[in-house]
């Protein structure tokens, strides 16, 4: 096997603690989003740590991911969220799973091939994005709905569209016939106890991101990306490194290049904000990120080596806002050229 100097650190204990402690605020069926593997930790590991820890309902985007999962775990469910498209029959035909009904020619093309099989419904509550209108509603009666779900714009902040949303889905709900109904994601949760239902959803707190301010203490840090130390060497004072000579030296200091840039998802934005980590020191980046490359200031690093393994700093909240991404792109940014290491 081909020896890879990039490496994700994936902390199951975290990854759980992080469920349970989601599903304690929701007081509710508390399941999963795996789309995107796993957020890119690796779908069919996240779902056998979580199934593990009492989690049932499962969601992916599409038939193809689902199909990558495998057989699940006994006694687990999985939900694809972009629904069945034009393509998507074959796939359904001798699947066990259940589309995410979004579109009306969605429902339309569910009750043409497949009857009275089970399946789930979004409705669009103001995001007009995926789901099927609230004036066609009517269409869905004698429709088999396991889930009716819903899905928040912005329960991220204390926006006046959460309680529009709220009530538009409280009104689907009186009018939709369905044995569950599901409107909050991982931020959703936080709103409280009347966005709840039967069912949530969360996905980016599961791994380590903080979607409101409530969970700041509570969400434990899930994924840490290492690199392997590709050069150590001593800059001198008055010299510069990197592309664009942005940092100088004004003094000697000794400097280590890491295996690792913005082609894996270390983006260069983070250029001269961000830090390496060894033990509890933080190690700064000197000048710009490259492609495959970034260059960290060693003095306070203790001996250092090529080939030793060094820890990126790498808080969600903390990396997203230093580069200006979201914490979802920050996280599933992390490509396929690093390792994936369960602990």
């Amino acid at each position: 096997m081909t020896h890879k100097p990039l490496r994700l650190m994936i902390d199951r204990k975290a990854l759980v603690s992080n469920w349970r402690w989601l599903a304690a605020q929701s007081g509710v069926e508390t399941g999963a989003a795996v789309k995107a593997n796993g957020y890119g930790l690796g779908a069919r590991e996240v779902v056998a740590a979580l199934a593990a820890a009492g989690a049932k309902d499962f969601f992916v985007s599409t038939w193809d991911e689902a199909a990558a999962l495998g057989a699940l775990p006994d006694g687990t469910r999985l939900a694809i969220l972009h629904g069945l498209g034009p393509d998507d029959a074959p796939a359904a035909k001798d699947s066990p799973h259940r589309p995410v009904l979004n579109t009306m020619s969605q429902v339309q093309r569910w009750r043409a091939a497949f009857g009275e099989r089970p399946c789930d419904v979004m409705i669009d509550t103001g995001m007009n994005r995926l789901g099927v209108a609230m004036d066609a509603l009517d269409g869905l009666a004698g429709l088999q709905i396991d889930t009716l779900h819903g899905h928040l714009a912005c329960a991220d902040e204390d926006h006046p569209m959460n309680a529009q949303q709220l009530e538009r889905f409280r009104a689907a709900k009186a009018q939709v016939a369905a044995k569950r109904y599901s409107l909050a994601n991982s931020a959703g949760i936080l709103l409280g106890d009347d966005y709840a239902f039967d069912l949530v959803r969360p996905g980016i707190a599961l791994y380590g991101g903080v979607p409101r301010r409530e969970a700041e203490l509570m969400i434990e840090q899930v994924v840490t990306p290492e690199a392997q130390v590709l050069r150590v060497d001593t800059l001198k004072a008055g010299e510069s490194v990197g592309y664009g000579a942005t940092f100088t030296a004004d003094h000697d200091m000794p400097i280590a290049t890491l295996n690792i840039g913005y082609a894996d998802g270390f983006v260069r934005n983070l250029s001269g904000k961000a830090h390496a980590v060894r033990g509890n020191t933080l190690l700064p980046l000197l000048g710009r990120v490259s492609m495959d490359l970034v260059t960290v200031d060693i003095s306070r690093a203790g001996d250092v080596r090529e080939g030793d393994w060094i820890a990126l700093d790498y808080k969600l909240p903390e990396i997203a806002a230093a580069a200006g991404i979201s914490q979802y792109e920050a996280l599933t940014g992390l490509g396929p050229r690093f390792e994936r290491v369960w602990r």
